[in-house]
């Protein structure tokens, strides 16, 4: 597994988590609008151990979820990167692309400049061959991130981790398959 610890994009830096971003991270999974297509937001205790869990990820399975900055000035802005899917939904054998933003970064193109450069990465220096994505599919704000991608949508499905009866529970799940000539 070769170390990708840290990509930069023209706007971005995707780099390994630290203790300073915990903060910012946790007041971002509080905010009820960010989390919105999420059962609920995360307590800082839940917030805290996603992010190790993010950052675990790169030891483990040489991929993660990158903590998220500007390189002009270094502001935390979420995360983005690789994950395993989850169990139980389709494409559950592949991995996933997934990001979020804290709400003053929203529409700036950052969260598809930063999926792009993870999706590479991905292809590239790991070696996927599939890249997924999942969301609500009353999230359609993602679901133009994962079109502007060039992902296309695959299945629908019941997310079995949500609460029957949630409008919530309906998920789409997009697809993104390795360029052809790509060695």
């Amino acid at each position: 597994m070769s170390d990708r610890s840290r990509l930069e994009t023209a706007r971005l830096v995707l780099r390994r988590w630290t203790p300073d971003d915990l903060a910012p991270f946790a007041a971002m999974n509080a905010d009820p609008e960010v989390m919105r297509y999420f059962p609920s937001p995360l307590s800082r205790t839940a917030s805290d151990a996603l992010a190790a869990r993010a950052d675990a990820g790169f030891e483990e399975r040489g991929y993660g979820l990158w903590a998220l900055s500007l390189r002009s000035d270094g502001s935390f802005l979420g995360f983005t990167g690789l994950n395993p899917m989850p169990p139980g939904v389709p494409g559950s054998d592949g991995v996933e692309v997934g990001w979020r933003l804290a709400r003053p970064y929203w529409g700036h193109g950052y969260a598809t400049e930063a999926a792009r450069a993870a999706i590479a990465d991905g292809f590239e220096a790991v070696g996927l061959t599939r890249i997924d994505s999942i969301t609500a599919v009353l999230n359609e704000p993602s679901q133009r991130v994962m079109r502007r991608l060039g992902m296309s949508p695959a299945e629908r499905f019941e997310h079995p981790r949500v609460p029957e009866g949630s409008p919530l529970r309906p998920h789409i799940r997009y697809v993104l398959e390795r360029p052809d000539g790509m060695d």
